[in-house]
């Protein structure tokens, strides 16, 4: 202040140039004090604090609602949308990979208590699947009648059948666009049919066709080398 104050005053311009580089030195030393503070300070609250649990789940939860945002944008046949979406934690993550274990047992099914293992050690399970989708109108034969208007789905021994095939691709687009951002985030997951298949049993979600994509924060992924 005094040096602006100096500055303001002389009629001298050698005196006043001098005054003002006087100033912005002093302006300058000052900001880069203030700088040097708060990195100190940054790196002193950082050498305290390490990535605990809580800061996993935290991250895990904040990744798992982006994966929601991709699979709810994703494009969708004519525009209609069809697609469920829900994501389960710490409890219901349990349940589900004990359920699947029951599963498997119960119907000597191949793998259940396999991926039912790596579920129970991810930290959350993002669930997505269909419900009540309408068919396009094109008449393309691909669910395996002639006529969309002769489709009707049934409730079948996992999932419910038969779907239009191009609601099935905007699931499976959805479905991709999620885990193209979990893998974005450097989160590791796999799609599982086998946690979809439990998921719907147990009415973790409303869906006619659901999968499971469960998340897993590790040094190395837990869903290969099964």
């Amino acid at each position: 202040m005094n040096c602006i104050s100096h500055y303001l005053k002389t009629k001298n311009e050698q005196l006043k140039i001098y005054i003002l580089k006087l100033t912005i030195n002093s302006i300058g030393k000052l900001a880069n004090w203030r700088i040097r503070k708060l990195i100190q300070g940054g790196i002193k609250k950082m050498s305290n604090q390490r990535l605990s649990e809580f800061d996993i789940q935290e991250a895990i939860k904040n990744v798992a609602n982006l994966m929601g945002v991709s699979a709810r944008t994703a494009p969708k046949s004519a525009g209609k949308d069809f697609v469920v979406i829900k994501v389960i934690y710490e409890e219901e993550v349990n349940r589900l990979a004990e359920e699947m274990v029951h599963y498997g047992e119960e119907f000597s099914k191949k793998n259940f208590d396999r991926d039912g293992d790596n579920v129970k050690n991810s930290l959350a399970v993002l669930l997505i699947g269909i419900k009540d989708a309408q068919s396009l109108g094109l008449n393309c034969g691909a669910c395996g009648y002639d006529q969309c208007s002769d489709r009707i789905s049934h409730k079948k021994n996992e999932f419910d059948g038969p779907q239009c095939a191009f609601r099935l691709l905007d699931m499976g687009i959805a479905i991709g666009s999620a885990v193209k951002t979990a893998g974005i985030m450097n989160v590791d997951n796999r799609i599982m049919y086998r946690a979809g298949v439990v998921a719907k049993k147990m009415g973790l979600i409303n869906a006619d066709f659901v999968m499971g994509i469960p998340l897993s924060v590790t040094g190395k992924s837990i869903y290969f080398d099964r």
